[in-house]
């Protein structure tokens, strides 16, 4: 395995990384919930909108040339609102329910990998630095982040376990990919992407649970006021928190 000394522009994959990840994915559920649902502008609407957030916000970040945890973190949230109105319009508007659009979005992201895999040799977080490369990573974020909210609402609404059991089920799943980590020699980078869907999943019925009224099981949040704590514990982890970014590598 030949490794390269110079840096990644995505950060190190380190506990603050998934504590920021899971606070990112719960405010794409509020936050792309508020614009859609409060604001009424409906998953189509929304979902335009918040791309056009993504593909200005990705440009910025594939365009520098280096990590900078405030943008990097800015994409991800753009693409978790994306994947909340993008996995509703799916699931709802087009009419094919959780199993169609959960499959959908599942295979989407399979195709996405598979290309990055053929035509780099490796699907490795720390090779992220050319902007081909880069391209890969996020289409490949922004079809997990839209699969994840699919299984989470497909979890908390149809299979009877409420938010609330929705994220224990989530998050015993990411306790074994844990475990997984520590304990066994699978692929990391396997793990890796397996736990990056499973904590959409999480933020979503997370994001539930805040904003959902009382008789449905939430803690009645407003969604503006879940999405402005969010996003201010997120600013708040990144100030007081500092990331590094992650170190090149030439594995496959």
């Amino acid at each position: 395995m030949n490794q390269d000394i110079e840096s990644s522009k995505v950060p190190e994959v380190t506990l603050v990384f998934w504590i920021i990840k899971i606070l990112a994915t719960t405010l794409g559920e509020t936050g792309g919930d508020a614009v859609s649902m409060s604001m009424n502008l409906g998953y189509a609407v929304s979902s335009a909108i918040f791309i056009g957030i993504f593909a200005a916000a990705v440009a910025a970040q594939i365009a520098t040339r280096k990590f900078h945890p405030f943008l990097y973190w800015l994409v991800v949230v753009a693409t978790t609102t994306a994947g909340t109105t993008m996995a509703d319009f799916a699931d709802r508007s087009l009419g094919i329910g959780y199993p169609g659009g959960s499959s959908l979005l599942l295979a989407l992201l399979m195709i996405s990998l598979a290309l990055w895999y053929w035509s780099e040799g490796s699907i490795s977080v720390n090779t992220v630095a050319t902007p081909r490369i880069e391209t890969f990573y996020w289409v490949a974020i922004l079809f997990s982040q839209t699969l994840g909210t699919a299984l989470g609402d497909w979890m908390a609404d149809t299979n009877g376990l409420g938010y609330e059991g929705g994220a224990l089920v989530f998050g015993a799943g990411l306790v074994l990919i844990a475990a997984a980590y520590f304990f066994t020699s699978l692929p990391r980078t396997a793990l890796f992407w397996s736990a990056f869907i499973l904590t959409r999943p999480l933020g979503a019925t997370l994001g539930d649970l805040f904003d959902k009224p009382l008789k449905d099981g939430g803690f009645a949040f407003s969604r503006y006021s879940a999405s402005a704590i969010l996003a201010a514990l997120i600013i708040a982890c990144i100030v007081l928190l500092p990331q590094r970014a992650a170190m090149r590598s030439g594995e496959t």
